[in-house]
């Protein structure tokens, strides 16, 4: 894309075309993903009107060109489902100009009567400026237009513009790590509002991505009786590492309201050093009995509620298989398991010289453990043979990582996607839907005619 700069404004109405000279319609408007914080918004895609005035959406990806006479469109499937805007959307043209805005340094209240959007290093688009005016009584003239930096105005982000229910509605369809990125960029009041709201086990899940620091502040706002039940909804090594940050008179009285059953595994990680693999390890891995077959393990690690990493793994072991197991017998690998016959035994497929770890294992030799055997997961037993729990690369990962490490990715520029993007929603399902059409492939009037099947 040659434009390094291009206000919305003069998009408005340019003629989009696809790679080989099509017309498929014209810009209505510019789609931008609000943040809570005020860093640019993110340019999410274009709304383009087609001959038969069906509205669709053209994620930026797929824009090669802006320039003042066109837009062009690279060479792929588009679809032409009827574009509905999502609540962490803004529309440009539509919502964003003619909004008042506060600018930060003077407290000066103006008018936004364009916005700039320029790409970024890694191929976004942002809007990273806005053109404001004054605003003018009845008997003022109109006057000058100036440029201010996007978070040089207050008024635009997610915050200002929803409430706490269009908060939920967002923070729906995003996933945990982005909803507690977004969290806590919240002001404490409006934290506290969103987590009252939520679940226990959609905090449970928020809470395993925040930093200590902010499981903390957040966990003291809740009561004894429900902080007890979202450490319950938590993965019992997640739930570990949040009660190893408190007090040891405030940890044992929420161990004390939280069932037997979930206390049991999180005490026991307790008892380890919080930097060694047993104090690393999530006690509940996919473990079978060696008579399990392979259709049953293949069910198993389909869960959708287990992590990839754990997933990788099946432990093999003789009863029982809570842990701590009976004998440990050894792995099978996910990819041998999608080779063998779904009736074949894992007694007959098991990895049994793949090397443990040990509860005492240190951090530097967790490391050089998965650089060794290229795993994402291994196993901790014990030496009388029984399987305490397993080890993932991501619980490696949060204790080697600098300090604060979550919060960085919250910051404008770190290279992160957060949800919201569009990135595989209509784009990817129109690609097999009836309404969608490939771009640049052939096609004469693909927009017209692609619009007719919609």
């Amino acid at each position: 894309m040659a434009a390094t700069q291009v206000f919305v404004a003069r998009m408005a109405g340019l003629a989009v075309f696809g790679p080989d000279g099509e017309r498929i319609g014209k810009v209505r408007d510019v789609v931008v993903s609000l943040r809570v914080d005020p860093s640019p918004p993110r340019v999410l895609g274009l709304v383009v009107e087609l001959a038969t005035h069906r509205r669709i959406f053209v994620p930026m990806l797929r824009v090669t060109g802006v320039d003042p006479a066109a837009i062009t469109l690279a060479t792929g499937t588009i679809s032409l489902r009827g574009f509905n805007q999502r609540p962490n959307e803004a529309l440009v043209l539509g919502q964003v100009l003619d909004a008042t805005v506060v600018l930060t340094e003077s407290g000066q209240e103006v008018v936004v009567v364009d916005a700039a959007i320029e790409p970024t290093r890694s191929r976004d688009w942002v809007v990273g400026r806005l053109a404001v005016r004054a605003r003018r009584s009845r008997l003022s003239r109109r006057g000058s237009v100036w440029v201010v930096p996007w978070s040089a105005a207050e008024g635009l982000t997610l915050t200002d513009r929803q409430g706490t229910e269009g908060l939920l509605a967002v923070f729906e369809a995003m996933r945990p790590a982005d909803v507690a990125a977004a969290l806590t960029e919240l002001p404490p009041k409006r934290q506290y509002e969103v987590v009252d709201a939520l679940d226990d086990e959609r905090v449970a899940d928020i809470f395993e991505e925040m930093s200590e620091t902010d499981q903390r502040a957040l966990l003291a706002h809740l009561d004894a009786e429900r902080a007890a039940d979202v450490l319950e909804a938590m993965s019992p090594d997640d739930a570990a590492d949040l009660l190893g940050e408190l007090s040891p008179a405030e940890s044992d009285r929420l161990l004390s309201l939280m069932e037997p059953e979930e206390s049991e595994p999180v005490r026991r990680l307790l008892s380890y050093s919080s930097n060694t693999a047993g104090g690393l390890m999530t006690p509940e891995p996919v473990i079978l009995r060696p008579d399990a077959t392979v259709a049953e393990a293949l069910a198993h690690i389909r869960n959708p509620d287990i992590p990839p990493a754990l997933a990788s793994l099946v432990f093999v072991c003789r009863p029982p298989t809570a842990t701590p197991t009976g004998r440990y017998l050894g792995v099978v690998h996910a990819q041998r398991l999608l080779r063998e016959a779904p009736f074949e035994l894992v007694a007959g497929i098991v990895d049994s010289e793949l090397a443990r770890l040990t509860p005492e294992a240190t951090l530097p030799e967790i490391t050089r453990y998965f650089a060794a055997y290229n795993l994402v997961a291994g196993p901790v037993v014990d030496s009388e043979d029984h399987l305490l729990g397993a080890v993932t690369v991501d619980d490696l990962l949060d204790h080697i990582l600098p300090v604060g490490w979550r919060d960085d990715m919250a910051e404008p520029g770190n290279g992160y996607v957060g949800n919201g993007s569009r990135t595989g929603a209509p784009d990817q399902a129109g690609a097999t839907d009836t309404g969608a059409v490939e771009v640049g492939a052939g096609e004469t009037g693909a927009g017209e005619t692609g619009a007719d099947h919609a």
